[in-house]
């Protein structure tokens, strides 16, 4: 049975959405845990950890060295055939992650590794670039920090996303941005002048106005209200930006679906959508396991909802159905939000700009016969 990991004092640990740490579902040996934390969890180190302090769990930096950024997909449940994540983890610690599973691939957990073990990729502005430059490349948006926050805390000293932002714009590529952090504020100079070519749109992923659910919901994650300011001076300067309901959690979120959208709106959003909560492999129980501690009066008729759209199970995997869900429940949502919407005005994101890309020269090429700069 797995064991719920928890501070001194009997609290969940300060900082963290997961309440426990599940071994990986492709680990043939699983070890159960002991009464007491294993020593990398609870105690700061001086000489690395980025968190201090008693009975805080310490992030931990590694290297991902992956050879290629540009992520392919065909799903048709999303407006994008590619993306970049710059992070693997994400420190957010958002307990409900659709990408959580994706640290079992490392031969870490889903739950408190992902939050706290966190890899980034030193290299991606390069191997961007690189993959630009090949001549069968053909341009179309391209989503960057799909799976896991592009923005989310460790970007504020890595620089890795403006880095990315950076070659995007040197060469006219356009791209699509989704994000909890108001540290997107920060590359405002790159986004308006992209925004004036069409080359960008952001969204702002909402789960909830309560601050308090969201402290322990998505507890690193910037507060809702502080969201909205950042969606309101990215408005003000001109890059278009929308509103991502996200997740909507039955019996739990859901009666602020309508609010979400009216403030988003009010902000200067201009376009929104929402995602039915999603539990995929490990997800499931780390947040039946987070309503268990947090909301054990709600936790039954969460899920009991929650299943009432994914047709009796606590995940539906088909195209189709895994971002709304199905049956009355699910239709209910779905035309609460259509209502809204368009009583609000909000409309489709604006279309981005794809002809002015033009490939970077790789480098090692043979020059151009004539020279401009050489020419006198």
């Amino acid at each position: 049975m797995e064991r719920h990991l928890h501070g001194r004092d009997g609290r969940p640990l300060k900082g963290r959405g997961a309440t426990a740490n599940p071994a990986p579902r492709y680990e043939a040996v699983r070890v159960e845990a002991p009464e007491a934390p294993d020593g990398w969890a609870l105690d700061p180190d001086p000489d690395g950890g980025l968190d201090q302090g008693p009975g805080r769990l310490r992030t931990v930096l590694g290297v991902d060295t992956s050879r290629t950024v540009i992520t392919r997909n065909r799903s048709p449940d999303v407006p994008f055939d590619r993306s970049i994540n710059p992070y693997r983890g994400c420190e957010h610690g958002c307990v409900y992650c659709f990408a959580r599973p994706t640290h079992a691939y490392l031969g870490l957990s889903p739950g408190l590794d992902f939050e706290a073990r966190i890899f980034h990729k030193p290299r991606a502005p390069e191997l961007l670039e690189r993959e630009l430059a090949r001549p069968g490349y053909r341009c179309a948006p391209l989503a960057l920090g799909i799976n896991t926050d592009a923005y989310q805390p460790v970007e504020r000293h890595l620089g890795l996303t403006r880095r990315i932002l950076e070659v995007l714009s040197a060469w006219n590529h356009p791209v699509t941005l989704v994000t909890k952090s108001a540290l997107v504020e920060r590359d405002l100079d790159l986004l308006a002048d992209m925004a004036r070519r069409r080359l960008v749109h952001v969204a702002f992923s909402v789960t909830t106005l309560d601050r308090e659910l969201a402290r322990t919901l998505e507890p690193r994650a910037t507060a809702p209200g502080r969201r909205l300011e950042a969606l309101a001076r990215l408005a003000g300067a001109g890059v278009p930006v929308g509103v991502m309901v996200a997740p909507l959690i039955p019996a739990l979120t859901d009666g602020e679906l309508e609010a979400i959208l009216t403030r988003a709106r009010e902000a200067g959003a201009a376009f929104a959508g929402y995602v039915l909560l999603r539990l995929p492999h490990e997800v499931k129980g780390l947040f039946q396991g987070w309503l268990e501690t947090h909301r054990p009066l709600q936790a039954s008729r969460v899920m009991a909802l929650l299943r009432a759209c994914r047709g009796g199970r606590d995940y539906e995997a088909r195209f189709g159905a895994r971002m709304e869900g199905t049956g009355p429940y699910a239709a209910l949502l779905r035309r609460r939000f259509e209502l809204a919407a368009r009583r609000l005005g909000y409309r489709a994101p604006p279309p981005l700009e794809a002809s002015r890309f033009g490939p970077p020269r790789a480098s090692g090429k043979q020059l151009e016969l004539f020279d401009p700069a050489t020419e006198g």
